[in-house]
């Protein structure tokens, strides 16, 4: 992965994704929409939106090159068969 694709590929679309949440949220919160941020019984809508606000305002879902480098690896060493998968709970899944 070069520079430009981690930048372009990978920071900027990841960036304006997490502002653009932040803005539909900030936009809720102004217009009094809140009743979708309220899951449980219990949650106060208002309350709910306005931490959903905040915690958008602190959130980064950019990750470093070298981990995307080392998953696509990963993922290439897989592919070419030479990692073996090892399924979890095989009978757990065939039970559902």
């Amino acid at each position: 992965m070069t520079n430009f694709e981690y930048y372009f590929y990978h920071c900027i679309p990841t960036g304006f994704q997490t502002l653009r949440s932040a803005f539909v949220t900030w936009r809720d919160l102004l217009a009094d929409d809140w009743d979708k941020y309220a899951l449980m019984d219990e949650d106060i809508p208002f309350e709910e939106c306005r931490e959903w606000f905040w915690q958008l305002l602190g959130e980064d879902n950019v990750y470093p090159k070298k981990f995307l480098e080392d998953l696509e690896e990963i993922v290439r060493r897989i592919d070419a068969g030479e990692e073996e998968l090892i399924e979890v709970m095989p009978d757990t899944i065939d039970s559902l």
